[in-house]
């Protein structure tokens, strides 16, 4: 499951994959930002890692299927093809 957070006053955001189920990850960021006492939203990633963000500076969060590991540039859809020469 991909996981991002948009963080205030940040131009980028956390993106992460997590091995949590979904409903487990969506009741661990309602329980987080819907005020009941915790200020801090904590999620861990597939590798052990945790994240750590402070619940008032959540913008959003955006729960959705990992995409597949993406390799290069990713500039075109089509094969690459040598320039004509005259």
């Amino acid at each position: 499951m991909e996981v991002k957070i948009g963080v205030t006053d940040s131009p980028r955001e956390l993106v992460f994959n997590s091995a949590q189920a979904p409903a487990e990850l969506e009741k661990l960021v309602t329980d987080a930002l819907g005020g009941n006492g915790a200020s801090v939203l904590s999620l861990s990633d597939d590798k052990g890692r945790k994240f750590f963000v402070q619940t008032a500076r959540v913008a959003y969060v955006e729960l959705g299927p990992a995409d597949g590991r993406r390799v290069g540039f990713g500039v075109g859809a089509g094969p690459v093809t040598a320039p004509a020469t005259d």
